[in-house]
């Protein structure tokens, strides 16, 4: 693992910034008000292909709120206006897609919502803003399931298919909720946080502290069934993406509900992630590759995980276990600067190279990702910035 930790002012993560930003920039001026692809390829960003009635470039899928949030970063590290103007274009436009119930049926709300409308209200008290992401919360609540006390992934809640079923993923969509409820004094959001993230807790986390993607509940009975993969190597494997999830998720939930046994959640991710990086620290795209492997790398886990365990750091109980993740975090950090980013950044549209949507499925793999990118400036905020007010 590289030894090279970086702190607020080094030249190490000024460069990255500035890096970054440009990439940032050119982008915005490259795509306007029209949404990039979930991916690259071959290093470029294409606009999102048409689906049904939404033109190519509009906004569905889960991962537009990522440019958006690239965008507020870059607003906050810069003081420019142009990227504060085109986030408010992009915000404007999410709070029209709620209201048009458009592309609504996942639980992926929270991530849509938290990085564009939540961030205009916590950034400019920007009150339609607001008023936008209490309706997505609610289009949120929807998804949840009694008697199993759970938010359903994906899909028409009457495909049974999908029916019962959550992912690790959906930690990171509880802050809408938490917002929601400070905002409205309403408990129903509160608690639905509470138990989706219990039961996560309980059934989606394994013995020996590795995670499963996805797991099923009886809708009817709200029994557990079983733990699955979809985007891992197996069932039984510790698909790399999810598990940086559940650092980074059970240190937001363990903030926002105070249970100590959501902070030891968080912790335990956190233990198994480290112990199962390679050498560089960026892990394969599942945890169940080591050196040795020519299996590709996904180099968005490194910079969610990096993320998370700032934020686990600044929530953890002991001063040395505390410092112990900073440290790690600024070493995953330091291998994404000098081995994932573009020599140059004419040379990419990513901020980070080597990233894996979906292997099984042969999607964008080796790849950048506009997650991969968005948590990738994050955590240059965060180590540049220390004071910063997170989204989440």
């Amino acid at each position: 693992m590289t030894t090279l930790s970086p702190i607020p002012g080094t030249t190490t993560t000024d460069s990255a910034v500035q890096a970054a930003l440009t990439t940032i920039r050119r982008n915005t001026e490259t795509f306007g008000a029209a949404y990039p692809d979930d991916t690259t390829a071959g290093d470029r960003y294409e606009r999102r292909p048409a689906e049904g009635a939404i033109p190519e470039g509009g906004n569905r899928g889960w991962t537009t709120s990522f440019r958006t949030g690239q965008l507020w970063l870059a607003w906050e590290l810069t003081g420019d206006d142009a990227f504060k103007n085109a986030a408010l274009v992009d915000t404007r436009d999410f709070a029209r897609r709620v209201r048009a119930e458009e592309d609504l049926e996942t639980h992926d709300l929270g991530f849509l919502y938290t990085l564009s409308t939540v961030a205009a209200w916590r950034l400019l008290g920007d009150e339609d803003a607001r008023r936008a992401s209490i309706e997505a919360a609610d289009a949120l609540m929807r998804r949840f399931l009694e008697p199993a006390g759970i938010i359903q992934a994906w899909g028409d809640l009457s495909d049974p298919a999908q029916r019962g079923r959550t992912i690790i993923d959906s930690l990171m969509n509880m802050p809408l909720l938490t917002w929601a409820a400070e905002q409205t004094g309403d408990q129903r959001y509160a608690d639905a946080v509470r138990r989706h993230t219990a039961q996560l807790r309980e059934h989606i986390v394994r013995e020996d502290d590795s995670t499963f993607h996805t797991f099923y509940w009886d809708a009817q009975t709200g029994e557990p069934v079983r733990g699955a993969t979809e985007q891992g190597a197996f069932d039984h494997s510790c698909w790399a993406r999810g598990q940086a999830w559940g650092v980074y998720g059970f240190a937001l939930s363990y903030a926002a509900t105070g249970d100590e046994r959501l902070l030891e959640a968080s912790r335990r991710c956190a233990r198994y992630l480290l112990a199962h990086l390679p050498a560089d620290g960026v892990p394969f795209w599942d945890l169940v590759y080591t050196d040795g492997s020519d299996a590709p790398r996904d180099s968005s886990s490194a910079a969610i995980a990096v993320c998370g365990l700032l934020e686990l750091a600044q929530v953890e109980t002991d001063a040395a276990t505390a410092a112990e993740w900073t440290a790690r975090a600024h070493a995953m950090l330091a291998a994404l600067v000098d081995h994932y980013t573009p020599a140059r950044p004419e040379d990419s549209d990513a901020l980070i190279l080597h990233s894996v949507y979906d292997l099984p499925r042969d999607n964008g793999v080796d790849e950048g990702t506009l997650w991969g990118d968005y948590f990738f400036v994050e955590a240059l905020m965060r180590v540049t910035r220390p004071d910063w007010k997170k989204y989440w």
